[in-house]
C-alpha cells in the first residue's frame, strides 16, 4: 500500500513540474519582454530627433516636446504641440509637403506618413488643431506595426 502511495505522489509532483514548465515557462518569457527598455528608450531618442517635429505652419507657436512608452505593446512615441489657429486644410497642405522634404512618404490616410527609422517603419501622425492644439507625432514600435 504505502508503494502505491509513492508512486501516486511521484506522478502528481511529476505533473505539477510539467504543469510548471508548461504555463511557467511563457510567464516567465512575458515577464522577460513586457514593458518598455533600454531598445525603446534609444529608439525614441531616434525619433524625438526627427527634424519635421521641429516645423508647423505660420502662425502655430511651440507648446512643447514629449516622449514616452506603452509598456504593453512598447509602441514609441514622440512629439510636438503647437497652439494653432488655423484650419486642419491648412495643417493637411502644410505637411503634405514638410513632410516628404524631410523624407517620410505618404500613406492612404491623410495626415499620415512613414519612413524607415532605426530599422523599422515610423510614422508620422498630424492631427488637429482641435481646440487650437496642434499635436505632431512620430510613432514607432520594433514589430513594424502600422500606425495609422
Amino acid at each position: 500500500m504505502r508503494r502505491l502511495g509513492a508512486g501516486i505522489r511521484g506522478v502528481v509532483v511529476s505533473a505539477g513540474v510539467v504543469g510548471l514548465v508548461g504555463v511557467g515557462m511563457p510567464a516567465v518569457a512575458f515577464l522577460a519582454e513586457y514593458g518598455c527598455g533600454e531598445q525603446e528608450e534609444r529608439l525614441g531618442a531616434v525619433l524625438a530627433r526627427e527634424a519635421v517635429l521641429g516645423t508647423a505652419p505660420e502662425g502655430a507657436r511651440p507648446q512643447g516636446r514629449y516622449r514616452g512608452c506603452d509598456d504593453d505593446d512598447r509602441r514609441v512615441v514622440a512629439g510636438a504641440g503647437h497652439r494653432y489657429g488655423g484650419s486642419a486644410e491648412q495643417v493637411l497642405r502644410y505637411y503634405d509637403e514638410a513632410a516628404p522634404a524631410a523624407g517620410w512618404r505618404g500613406t492612404e490616410v491623410p495626415g499620415c506618413f512613414a519612413k524607415e527609422v532605426d530599422g523599422t517603419t515610423a510614422y508620422l501622425t498630424v492631427e488637429g488643431p482641435e481646440g487650437g492644439v496642434l499635436l505632431v507625432e512620430v510613432l514607432a514600435d520594433r514589430e513594424a506595426s502600422a500606425m495609422c
